[in-house]
């Protein structure tokens, strides 16, 4: 069999905002909820709060920085910079000129990805076909967001599930085998359906109010969707890499709501202590979530070179999709 190339995920890293607002936080403002109604309905017990001033390019730049040390990677290496994000700093240029600035790369090029919070996986797959066609060697794909700017802080709906963050991945051609023992992204799945468009959106937008509106969200059925959509995704990249259900290592998906991870986990028939799950101290951190989940657990040990890991998502669009990557 001839080599084929392969993007394989060489560092990880992360950034998180120093402040910390907890649900009794939240109730203390006024805000009609309390932590047992929020836990038992989502599993978040707190997120991180972007300080004033403080940009989605900056935690984005920040986890590329780190990301980059880990991989051993030096900044004039670096052919692309993509940013999925939904909260960009300017409505133009792109964030990830920006992020391109703020770390000092004066070579390549940048450009965001809006997916809402599957926009990592996005992003991930559009760096992978730059790879795969040789375009490029070396690429940081960043998940960035500061989603603390556009909740409605009245509407207990919708303020309590999200918060802010970035995490950030690099990824470096390789040759491979072209079969699941390879390193690096086996395979991606990308869909969305606009039908349900307003499901989940902002109430706000440059191009009709001139404002950035905030989050607005019809709860059971981005639930009930994301149920029937992230279990088809899985078993289409199963079946894409010949692969069983119990092949799977580790589960990283985005971090929306702990029934739906749970859910998903029982599919793969994964226990929990192989689902990386973060949500109860980030909440959901909207593209950042997947790469946050990871950096954090690659750092700490749990997820080794060599593991196969899948990731799902779905959000708004409604857009969802999974890849399947060996570390």
């Amino acid at each position: 069999m001839s080599a084929i190339r392969r993007s394989v995920i060489t560092g990880c890293g992360s950034y998180l905002p120093e402040t910390i607002l907890t649900n009794n936080d939240l109730a203390k403002r006024g805000i009609d909820t309390s932590d047992e109604w929020i836990v038992q309905r989502t599993g978040i017990k707190s997120r991180h709060i972007a300080a004033d001033g403080e940009y989605t390019s900056d935690l984005a730049a920040k986890a590329t920085l780190a990301a980059l040390k880990h991989a051993d990677v030096k900044i004039e290496a670096v052919d692309i910079v993509i940013v999925a994000t939904t909260t960009p700093d300017s409505t133009f240029p792109a964030t990830a000129a920006r992020v391109q600035e703020k770390i000092g790369m004066t070579r390549g090029f940048a450009f965001d990805v809006q997916a809402a919070c599957s926009g990592f996986i996005y992003a991930l797959t559009l760096a992978d076909n730059f790879i795969r066609l040789g375009q490029a060697k070396t690429i940081v794909v960043i998940g960035a967001e500061v989603l603390s700017r556009i909740v409605d802080w009245k509407d207990r709906s919708t303020c309590v599930l999200f918060g802010d963050g970035a995490g950030a991945v690099v990824l470096q051609a390789q040759d491979g085998k072209g079969d699941k023992t390879d390193r690096g992204i086996l395979s991606t799945h990308l869909y969305s359906d606009g039908r349900y468009y307003d499901f989940l959106c902002a109430d706000g937008g440059v191009g009709s109010t001139q404002t950035t509106g905030y989050i607005r969200m019809e709860g059971k059925e981005v639930f009930r969707h994301a149920v029937t959509n992230l279990s088809k995704v899985v078993d289409e990249a199963l079946l894409a890499n010949d692969l069983q259900p119990d092949e799977i290592e580790w589960l990283v998906p985005h971090q929306a709501n702990m029934r739906i991870m749970e859910g998903n986990a029982k599919k793969l028939k994964l226990p929990k202590e192989r689902v990386v799950i973060t949500i109860s101290r980030h909440a959901n951190t909207a593209a950042a979530s997947i790469p946050l989940a990871l950096a954090e657990a690659v750092a700490d040990g749990r997820i080794k070179q060599g593991q196969l890991i899948m990731f799902n998502t779905m959000g708004a669009g409604f857009t969802w999709g999974a890849a399947v990557v060996r570390l």
